[in-house]
């Protein structure tokens, strides 16, 4: 508390200065209130991080223990004999969200620049509207939506002739080969993009919107094209914002699950070609985790799980990384 000594003689001027004592006692009183519970709502977000690392090892130590390094690099997936490995799902999981995002980041930065630059605006809301619509849908409706149309289109007309063009093509004629089933990693991928895309988009466009205006019209002055501008005035100025969306829509690709499990056939092998199935470290939970009779095969999923939060954790902070040496360098 303010201690306040007064030897004037005036009492109204000591009744204002005890007045002024109290209300910034009592503002002190707020600010330590207010830090209290900031603080405390960021060790608890910390406390439910650690306590989630936590049970991920604890529960993952009888498998690692049993196959040590080797979990990691085996395919196997038995569970009559017990023999556990983690390479196929680690496989899917890293091969149908680099396929993803190799799709979904071109076409929404595309997209971006179109609404931004190019599109009439009696148009730019709606297609807005319709492309924020796509992230509320549920993911378990784009898994029904991928198996019982997309998969069977793709059967249909795009596998085969994929197959025929690259089958003489070395190099390529491995990841294009065996039988159209439809379902498989590639058509996963293609799901995954869809997903993917409004985050991309999204925030591509909000950063796009940022640039000032005498930034691109300086350039359109010096003679520039739209692409251009794009190119030289527009990607350099949002590019921590381009790269934030990028791996948001990165750390949900791979982590989804329920449209994944639908159509990508959970098959724990690993095949060059795109075509066949395969599985995802989530996928692999979903489906076999009520499934799982004994320790050793629930420890083996909890041991997915803890890779997977590796993989998600380690992505981040490389994106972290890129960004800090990005602002470092803009400075």
């Amino acid at each position: 508390m303010v201690e306040v000594t007064w030897q004037g003689p005036d009492v109204s001027a000591r009744q204002n200065v005890e007045d002024r004592a109290r209300a910034l006692n009592r503002l002190r009183l707020s600010d330590d209130v207010f830090r209290i519970m900031t603080r405390s709502a960021a060790m608890f977000v910390l406390a439910i991080l650690g306590g989630v690392i936590l049970a991920l090892f604890l529960g993952s130590l009888p498998a690692l223990r049993e196959f040590g390094f080797g979990f990691l690099v085996s395919e196997s997936w038995n569970p009559v004999t017990e023999k556990f490995g983690a390479l196929a799902p680690v496989y899917g999981t890293l091969m149908t969200s680099f396929l993803a995002m190799l799709i979904a980041v071109p076409f929404g930065l595309l997209i971006a620049m179109f609404l931004t630059e190019l599109c009439p605006k009696w148009l730019r809301r709606p297609i807005g509207i319709a492309i924020e619509l796509l992230a509320g849908i549920p993911s378990i409706i784009y898994g029904i939506w991928g198996l019982f149309v997309l998969a069977p289109f793709l059967q249909q007309y795009i596998q085969p002739p994929l197959i025929k063009t690259f089958q003489n093509v070395p190099g390529l004629s491995a990841l294009f080969e065996g039988p159209p089933y439809g379902i498989g990693i590639f058509t996963a991928s293609l799901i995954l993009a869809i997903m993917v895309l409004p985050f991309v988009t999204s925030i591509s466009r909000d950063v796009f919107d940022a640039v000032p205006p005498v930034l691109k019209e300086a350039a359109y002055g010096l003679g520039c094209s739209t692409w251009e501008v794009m190119r030289y005035v527009v990607l350099p100025y949002t590019r921590v914002g381009v790269i934030g969306g990028v791996m948001l829509g990165l750390g949900r690709a791979l982590g989804e699950t329920m449209a994944v499990t639908f159509v990508i056939g959970n098959a724990h092998r690993i095949s060059t070609s795109l075509l066949a199935p395969g599985t995802t470290i989530s996928a692999t939970i979903a489906n076999e985790f009520t499934e799982a009779v004994g320790d050793l095969y629930t420890s083996s999923l909890i041991a997915l799980g803890l890779i997977l939060f590796v993989i998600t954790f380690v992505v981040l902070a490389i994106a972290r990384y890129l960004l800090m040496r990005i602002e470092r360098r803009i400075g």
